[in-house]
């Protein structure tokens, strides 16, 4: 395992969590590759694209009651060949008090683009 690799995914992935959190659509941009795909939890809706995905979350940002999610890296792998990475964690959406309405599981593929690691692709498991 490249322990630099998992250093600045878990560290890119804390900075996601806090873009979440704080409502800033902004900041989550710069951490999806151009081409990103993410397909969600429960009803496997897939959204392709980094300019889609920033507008799904000003979207949700601006909902009444919004939740906010969590992601929480269990293990990265990274290749030894080329420059990708897995990340495999438990996610969590809270309501505005703090308790979890929502929990699953989740994968994410990142690739070092010239010393930026991006996200290329989310899927999510809804479990609860």
């Amino acid at each position: 395992m490249n322990a630099a690799a998992e250093l600045a995914i878990r560290a890119r992935r804390a900075e996601f969590n806090r873009a979440i959190a704080e409502g800033d659509a902004a900041r989550i941009g710069p951490i999806l590759a151009r081409d990103c795909v993410m397909v969600t939890g429960t009803d496997s809706a897939v959204i392709a694209g980094r300019m889609a995905q920033v507008k799904v979350w000003k979207r949700e940002f601006a909902a009444a009651g919004r939740m906010v999610y969590l992601r929480a890296a269990e293990r990265v792998e990274a290749s030894a060949v080329e420059p990708i990475a897995m990340e495999y964690g438990a996610w969590q959406g809270l309501g505005a008090d703090g308790n979890a309405l929502a929990s699953g599981s989740y994968v994410a593929k990142w690739r070092d683009l010239g010393g930026a690691w991006v996200i290329e692709a989310e899927v999510f498991l809804t479990l609860r």
